[in-house]
């Protein structure tokens, strides 16, 4: 079976806050070099329905790819087998507390809740 090789990138976020933690927030990003976003950005439910119906498995791919590990390599690092990964994400199996916190050591994710 094929592993996955494309890395996946963010072109825009959205921060949420009081407008002291939005202004600062906003200077650190220009001096890396961001751009704020044109008034036709969208949200990203728009963008990926699976956000509304498979928030958590959407969650743990979207780890997964910022990491760059392919699904087998996740497999061996949390011991739990690669099929039950794939069916996590595509949300026909669900997480369980045990896996995600075998997942969240895995993926140095500091709150195993976030899969849940």
């Amino acid at each position: 079976m094929l592993e996955h090789t494309k890395m996946h990138h963010t072109e825009s976020v959205r921060f949420y806050g009081s407008p002291q933690v939005l202004n600062k927030i906003r200077k650190y990003a220009y001096t890396a070099g961001a751009v704020e976003a044109s008034s036709d950005s969208m949200p990203a439910e728009e963008l990926f329905p699976e956000l509304v119906t498979n928030p958590q498995g959407t969650y743990l791919k979207g780890i997964r790819y910022r990491e760059d590990l392919t699904q087998v390599v996740l497999s061996e690092m949390s011991g739990i087998p690669r099929r039950h990964i794939s069916e996590m994400e595509s949300g026909k199996r669900p997480i369980g507390k045990e896996n995600a916190k075998k997942l969240a050591k895995a993926l140095s994710v500091s709150d195993y809740r976030m899969f849940l």
